[in-house]
């Protein structure tokens, strides 16, 4: 990754790339931010313009050895740190996955961690950074750098280390080894320990604007401008938002004819036909059940922002919009928290592969309730 690589953000590079050239560099930063804005791949070019020989004003020369390097992902003064799985039943390390986050990284930088999961194979297990890597991080950090520059250690959502790991963490931040730089990248900052996140300098990564979002989906897909300037106001400034637009459309005239459905269904007490309506969502895979109560939740948030009549607020589609207009009402101050928090329970019993018949049937029949409340 280079900075021009990154989509947007471009007072959040110009501030790496001054503080670089003043040599006024943090030997710990956290980059903070919301999900898809370009985290991960803004600290993987802030790494290479760090290790470049040959650096310019604007970006890293790409063209010198260690840049060289960085085009694999494998410049022996870079380390990374990130959530892994057991191996054979045993805690793993970052290492063991090396490979495949190479990859990832090199093909796809703007990714989460439903998409780490799949590349790793993970099928039901939880993604942890064990306490076994906190033994890994300290061997690589007491080498001598082998290019004679900065060694880098990056770890990817340091909120997912166990608590020994932690702290082991915790002492490498307060005594560095000479020329370590620590970049963390983080979706959750507020779950790391105190003691951490007071030894990180903080930089966060707001929206990406809808402008770039859109020049990009219209560089990368060909969409008409008006088109992807639409889809982007409603991906809240995240660029994977964006591109689960570009390949889910299917899907979202699916979801919004099931959420609307449902509505109608639950207002008229129809409770034959909720129960056929449960059903056909029970018949689709995990991955897409959790996918339509996501956008579910969307689609409430927009509807109660609806009835404040600031079109600037809403990210909905046309088609939305549409619906918005006579379904808004019935979403308010008595109800939004409520129906919101039953579709968080029915997403935390799908991932607990409980019967999906019974939690899509439950929740709509709560719903008989919940639209009425004022």
């Amino acid at each position: 990754m280079f900075f021009r690589d990154i989509i947007g953000q471009d007072k959040a590079k110009q501030r790496l790339i001054n503080e670089a050239q003043e040599g006024k560099i943090p030997h710990a930063r956290l980059f903070c931010g919301p999900e898809g804005t370009g985290k991960l791949p803004l600290a993987i070019a802030y790494a290479r313009y760090l290790s470049c020989l040959n650096p310019g004003k604007d970006d890293a020369c790409g063209t010198c050895p260690n840049c060289v390097k960085y085009n694999r992902l494998a410049h022996p003064d870079l380390h990374f740190v990130f959530p892994v799985i057991k191996k054979k039943g045993k805690d793993a390390v970052s290492d063991d996955f090396i490979a495949e986050w190479r990859e990832l990284c090199s093909n796809q930088p703007y990714f989460n961690m439903d998409t780490w999961l799949k590349e790793m194979g993970a099928e039901n297990q939880q993604a942890l950074i064990y306490v076994k890597e906190s033994d890994e991080i300290t061997r690589k950090l007491s080498l001598k750098s082998s290019q004679g520059g900065k060694k880098i250690m990056i770890i990817w959502l340091p909120e997912k280390m166990n608590a020994d790991c932690s702290n082991k963490l915790l002492k490498l931040l307060e005594e560095p080894a000479e020329q370590t730089v620590f970049l963390l990248v983080s979706e959750e900052p507020d779950k790391l320990l105190p003691t951490i996140l007071s030894r990180t300098q903080r930089f966060f990564l707001p929206g990406i604007e809808d402008e770039k979002i859109g020049e990009e989906l219209s560089k990368q897909f060909g969409i008409d401008k008006k088109e992807s300037i639409s889809i982007a106001h409603r991906c809240e400034g995240s660029w994977l938002k964006a591109l689960e637009a570009i390949h889910l459309n299917e899907d979202r005239e699916l979801f919004f004819e099931l959420f609307v459905s449902l509505m109608r269904l639950a207002y008229q007490r129809k409770i034959r036909e909720m129960k056929q309506w449960s059903e056909a969502l029970a018949a689709m895979g995990r991955e897409r059940q959790k996918s339509f109560l996501h956008y579910a939740q969307r689609m409430l948030r927009e509807n109660f922002i609806y009835n404040f009549r600031d079109p600037n607020l809403n990210r909905m589609d046309e088609t939305e919009k549409n619906f918005a207009t006579r379904f808004a009402p019935y979403i308010n101050e008595g109800n939004v928290i409520d129906i919101m928090n039953e579709i968080s329970e029915a997403q935390k019993h799908i991932e607990q592969n409980v019967n999906a018949r019974m939690v899509f049937f439950d929740f709509s029949l709560k719903m008989i309730v919940l639209l009425i409340q004022k």
